[in-house]
């Protein structure tokens, strides 16, 4: 699940600063600190689970969630062995405080990640056009370039986050960033709301999965017929057992971004569905979080990175995007939003955008929205709510 769309859009002029060589090699060299945990063993997971069973076997699931689940009227045996498929309307868990997702081992297979599709999204031309007057000219589209491979020597941090929605697997993009009060042990994944919860009209999605540097050598979909569990997956898979997203993309998120969308972000607590390491520990990477919301003028360039995987992309190769943001509104009533031209489309959605902070890339952003013809794409500008947001999580889950 990507972006919200609009129609086509005109194009807007650029400002010089900063060459993006230097976003794209701070980033590199922050991944290149896991080199040395990724090419040891002993320092995964045990990431054969990915060629596990499906969820129908004995799966445990703990009773503080089992009491959860219990509490809204669903069998906690019959959701392990395939309950979760039952999207019942009347009893779609929405609320913040209702997020329930047990780990069902196996359930993330390769094919099925690769069959998993982005929940695209339109937004009217109307609806773009609502914020005239607040939002800079449109960008001229930036070709989205691969990035390197293997990914876990220049861009571990990214990932794929998996999800099931009423309408099957999707897939999102998402990023591991620092925990300020568990330095070094972080399990915090950034993401996009939209990418755990329907917004308005609907409620958290299901078996929530992190799957950081997906598949690392960047191969093609007939390379992957007989590739080994650890370039699919070479950390293994990174279940959330809690997420956070705004209270405005709960209440305000619609299929066409909506009063949500300025607010567009999701921040995941994970753990091994294998092991016992952090997150970061595994990885050997993480980002920090720019909560600053710098103005367009003030952040200069940004790079944003994601598996986009609506077509001419097929969600199995990592890219990026450097451009100088502007700003972009769908309203004058709600906070602007940062805007780059890119042409990544839908599965990018959630995928971190980074700026260049005191010589180190810093996450200040995310994918949220972009047109129709797949030019441009717009994410929330990171201020005070992301930032309680954030702590909140820290603090409350950060530990265990």
């Amino acid at each position: 699940m990507r972006s919200t769309r609009t129609s086509a859009a005109p194009r807007r002029g650029r400002r010089s600063v900063l060459a993006a060589t230097g976003l794209v090699a701070a980033l590199a060299l922050t991944a290149t600190a896991c080199d040395s945990s990724a090419d040891s063993a002993s320092d995964k997971p045990d990431v054969t689970t990915s060629q596990a069973a499906d969820g129908g076997g004995k799966v445990q699931i703990p009773a503080e969630l089992a009491g959860k689940l219990k509490e809204h009227g669903i069998d906690a045996d019959r959701w392990k062995d395939g309950g979760w498929k039952d999207w019942d309307k009347d009893k779609w868990l929405s609320d913040a405080k209702d997020f329930v997702n047990p780990v069902i081992e196996g359930l993330w297979k390769p094919d099925r990640m690769q069959s998993a599709k982005e929940a695209d999204k339109t937004v009217t031309t109307k609806d773009a056009s609502a914020g005239q007057g607040v939002s800079d000219p449109d960008p001229a589209p930036v070709r989205a370039q691969a990035e390197k491979t293997p990914y876990h020597r220049n861009a571990a941090p990214v990932g794929k986050v998996f999800f099931d929605s009423p309408d099957g697997p999707a897939v999102c993009s998402g990023t591991v960033v620092k925990d300020v009060n568990h330095p070094g042990k972080s399990n915090l994944v950034w993401t996009a709301g939209h990418c755990v919860h329907a917004g308005g009209s609907g409620g958290w999605y299901r078996n929530i999965t992190f799957v950081p540097a997906y598949n690392d050598y960047g191969k093609s979909e007939a390379e992957l017929t007989n590739a080994n569990p650890t370039e699919i997956a070479p950390y293994g898979n990174w279940w959330a057992d809690w997420a956070s997203t705004s209270n405005q993309w709960i209440q305000g998120g619609s299929e066409t971004g909506g009063e949500g969308a300025a607010y567009d972000y999701a921040v995941l607590h994970v753990k091994p569905e294998r092991g016992s390491k952090s997150l970061e520990e595994t990885v050997g990477a993480a980002l920090d979080v720019d909560f600053s919301a710098p103005s367009a003028a003030e952040a200069r360039k940004m790079g944003a990175w994601g598996y986009p995987a609506a077509p001419p992309y097929n969600g199995l190769k990592m890219f990026k995007c450097v451009d100088i943001p502007g700003r972009f509104s769908l309203s004058p009533t709600l906070p602007t939003m940062h805007r780059i031209g890119c042409t990544m489309t839908g599965g990018s959605s959630g995928g971190g955008w980074f700026r260049v902070r005191n010589g180190k890339s810093v996450l200040v952003s995310n994918t949220s929205i972009g047109p129709a013809d797949n030019s441009w794409l717009a994410g929330p500008r990171l201020g005070r709510d992301a930032e309680t947001l954030y702590q909140n999580m820290s603090k409350t889950y950060g530990g265990r």
